[in-house]
């Protein structure tokens, strides 16, 4: 079982910056997956940001080349940096990993004011 445990939102105005981190443990197995989700209000739960097994990566057309998602090597732990932040990234992030099964940290708040 792994606990994911997300941190680093807040409120920052539009064109800042917040960098959030997710660690997991209870466990020492590496999830093979992560990634970070976002809901806004009335909107469903999406895929910002996903760096995978082969190190690949991958990100949601709408945060290309504002985010930028890393991971410690060989630790369940991932970041998102996250710059030029628009009102539109308002949003709950929520960290999620994969083994499997699937793990859901509770998320952070990230809100962006214009």
């Amino acid at each position: 079982q792994v606990q994911l445990v997300e941190s680093g939102g807040g409120l920052v105005q539009a064109g800042g910056s917040l960098r959030l981190s997710c660690v997991g443990s209870g466990s020492t197995l590496r999830l093979v997956h992560m990634a970070w989700y976002r809901q806004a209000p009335g909107k469903e739960r999406e895929l910002v940001a996903g760096i995978y097994t082969n190190g690949q990566t991958k990100y949601a057309d709408s945060v290309e080349g504002r985010f930028t998602i890393s991971r410690e090597h060989n630790k369940n732990t991932v970041y998102l940096q996250m710059n030029n932040l628009l009102p539109e990234d308002t949003a709950v992030y929520y960290c999620w990993g994969y083994r499997p099964p699937a793990y859901w940290g509770q998320g952070t708040q990230v809100t962006v004011s214009s």
